[in-house]
């Protein structure tokens, strides 16, 4: 049990870091909003590259750090029914909505983000308008990337839950949080 917590720790680990750091693109994403903004409306000047850079940077952060906001429980569910079931229950509904639910629909959402990157690639997709972003498959390789992070946090959670379910005795007492991880530190 404690090779599973662990494994689960690295994990969590892993997608916090990659969804704390990919959160400063929202700083150059209101750089560009901010650019945007300005240049409409005192300068005139209008740009369906900038637009589009804003939908990208949206999307990717999303994308990129919708695994971490998971890792840190903070995914939409029904509170009012969730906090008044006892832990156990608590714990059985997330096992078996990652195994049942998250797990199964990363895999498919996976295949078919795939699909619809390569065709993309193959098809050398650009923007709709003509003055717009070329090379649409780099947006479009986000998609499973990003659902990568989603499954790792899925497999983590689960792993997590399972050990603290059948296994509460052999590991430490942070098990059913997300692990504390201070990115920047471990990046210098």
């Amino acid at each position: 049990m404690l090779i599973l917590y662990n494994f689960s720790d690295r994990l969590g680990r892993f997608v916090s870091i990659v969804g704390s750091v990919v959160a400063w693109l929202s700083v150059l994403l209101i750089v560009v909003i901010a650019f945007d903004v300005v240049t409409r409306r005192f300068l005139v000047l209008g740009s369906t590259k900038l637009q589009e850079l804003e939908w990208h940077l949206h999307a990717v952060l999303f994308l990129l750090c919708i695994g971490w906001g998971y890792m840190k429980d903070t995914h939409v569910r029904i509170e009012i029914v969730h906090e008044r079931l006892p832990r156990k229950a608590q714990l059985w509904i997330e096992l078996l909505g990652c195994l049942f639910f998250l797990i199964p629909y990363c895999v498919i959402v996976f295949y078919h983000g795939i699909d619809w990157w390569e065709k993309s690639w193959n098809l050398g997709e650009m923007s709709d308008s003509a003055t717009g972003l070329p090379h649409r498959w780099i947006i479009k390789a986000f998609l499973p990337i990003g659902i990568v992070f989603i499954f790792l946090a899925a497999v983590s959670v689960f792993l997590r839950k399972f050990v603290e379910l059948f296994g509460s005795s052999v590991i430490p007492e942070t098990a059913g949080k997300e692990p504390e991880t201070s990115p920047t530190r471990e990046l210098l």
